[in-house]
């Protein structure tokens, strides 16, 4: 049942989740980038040179070993997805640059993943087991599982848009019941030593949600005075793909271990991105901006 749902059930559900992210996109998504060049470089840097930076540093902190910092930096190296989008939109941040975010990141994470997921498997390897993750392969598999459906579900959005929108809400409930049923899967495989896992990978987990969410939140106040921004950049870094970093460890790596980060993280920022949320609502954009 767990290679079933791994190998063969996760693959067609990502692609699936990942047709619905680009139903979500419009081309002027893309031209925000221009549009808005700085609030957007912000958080593409946040979200692919800190957002690792700090996971190895919460991994040497928290001395995390093995397949669990590999996992957890595994996840550091994914994209924002449809819940982020979702979020932002919760917290009255700037949707729009939320989605340009997800969409570019999306496509550059492709050719980031493969190159620092073998220096990651390298350097954190036990040297017991031989996990290997070819550039090469992988780069075409996340090719095919993620870019390509996003492609086609952005010319869904431009050919049938009223279907699209109404289709759009259905893929964030698609996704969580997917994270839900791996996450079930990963512990039933793991078994007895999903306990000692979990509490030498939570806190690390949960110190990667909050230590990224926050430094998002401030960096980007300091730099943009754009309370709407700050929020979108928050969410964005805070809230990875877990999905897909389940795939990763999952379907490529083949291994339960790696797998139990991700499974804690995606669990935990639906949390703290619930209180953020509330949080951030107490404030009106206007009079923080003013302030």
């Amino acid at each position: 049942m767990y290679q079933i749902l791994t190998q063969i059930a996760l693959p067609i559900s990502l692609m699936l989740i990942m047709t619905g992210v680009g139903m979500g996109i419009k081309i002027a998504d893309f031209r925000r980038v221009l549009v808005q060049p700085k609030a957007f470089l912000l958080g593409a840097v946040c979200q692919l040179i800190l957002l690792p930076i700090i996971a190895v540093g919460i991994i040497e902190i928290t001395g995390l070993k093995g397949e669990l910092a590999i996992g957890l930096f595994i996840l550091a190296l994914c994209p924002g997805g449809t819940t982020s989008n979702l979020y932002t939109m919760l917290a009255k941040g700037d949707v729009g640059l939320s989605v340009s975010l997800t969409a570019v990141i999306g496509f550059i994470t492709p050719f980031t993943i493969p190159v620092l997921g073998m220096w990651a498997l390298t350097y954190y390897s036990d040297g017991v087991h031989g996990f290997a993750l070819p550039v090469a392969n992988t780069w075409i598999t996340l090719m095919v599982i993620t870019v390509i459906p996003v492609i086609i579900g952005m010319f869904i959005r431009a050919k049938w848009t009223d279907f699209a929108i109404r289709l759009a809400p259905w893929v964030s409930k698609f996704s969580v019941m997917v994270l839900t049923l791996i996450v079930i899967s990963i512990c039933i495989n793991v078994g007895s030593k999903l306990l000692d896992f979990a509490v030498a990978a939570g806190p690390a987990a949960l110190l990667l949600n909050l230590v990224t969410m926050a430094l998002g939140y401030g960096i980007a106040n300091a730099l943009l005075h754009h309370e709407d921004q700050a929020r979108a950049i928050s969410l964005e870094v805070g809230l990875q793909n877990g999905t897909l970093a389940l795939l990763i460890t999952t379907s490529i790596l083949q291994s339960a271990q790696m797998s139990v980060a991700p499974s804690i993280y995606s669990l935990l920022m639906f949390v703290t991105a619930t209180l953020f949320t509330l949080w951030v609502r107490r404030r009106p954009l206007e009079s923080v901006n003013k302030g």
